[in-house]
């Protein structure tokens, strides 16, 4: 008996590809990867270094602060991503699964997710700003624009909790 799409909600999937994203190119590796083999002055190049933007590591010359504040940030994506997947209505509403709204519901939960991950992050930092932590909530929206859709695609087919 196979498990299609009866069993796939879309928030699930979500944060699924969100969890996904974030452990295979926010990881130290691929950060390695990405800065030895790519221009940041190419489109191609810009976009794989974007997608590093929530990096997580384990440096031991960094300060027990400094990690905890970057892992915080990679932590938060996912888990605000699910926050705002199920509280997005643009899917709920939608009568039949499948369609366009479940996209951009997806799609804005990562760019939401993407700029308050940023925001909370920046304020554990040693010092923090308002303009700092208003930068920081632009950067991450930005990946969340240019990232997003792949969220968006993830949850794209799939129902909400009960029917």
């Amino acid at each position: 008996m196979a498990l299609g799409n009866r069993y796939k909600t879309a928030p699930g999937a979500g944060t699924l590809a969100a969890l996904i994203l974030v452990l295979v190119f926010g990881s130290p590796w691929y950060g390695d990867w990405v800065v030895d083999n790519t221009s940041e002055n190419t489109a191609g190049g810009w976009w794989l270094r974007l997608l590093h933007w929530p990096a997580w590591q384990f440096d031991s010359s960094d300060s027990l602060r400094d990690v905890v504040v970057g892992d915080l940030k990679a932590i938060l994506v996912v888990v605000l991503t699910l926050l705002f997947l199920v509280l997005l209505p643009g899917s709920q509403l939608a009568r039949a699964r499948g369609t366009i709204s479940q996209f951009f519901a997806g799609w804005a939960a990562y760019i939401f997710a993407g700029g308050f991950a940023a925001l909370l992050a920046t304020l554990f930092l040693t010092n923090p700003s308002l303009l700092g932590a208003f930068r920081a909530a632009g950067s991450g929206a930005q990946y969340g624009l240019f990232v997003g859709w792949i969220v968006g695609l993830a949850s794209l087919g799939g129902w909400r909790g009960t029917r």
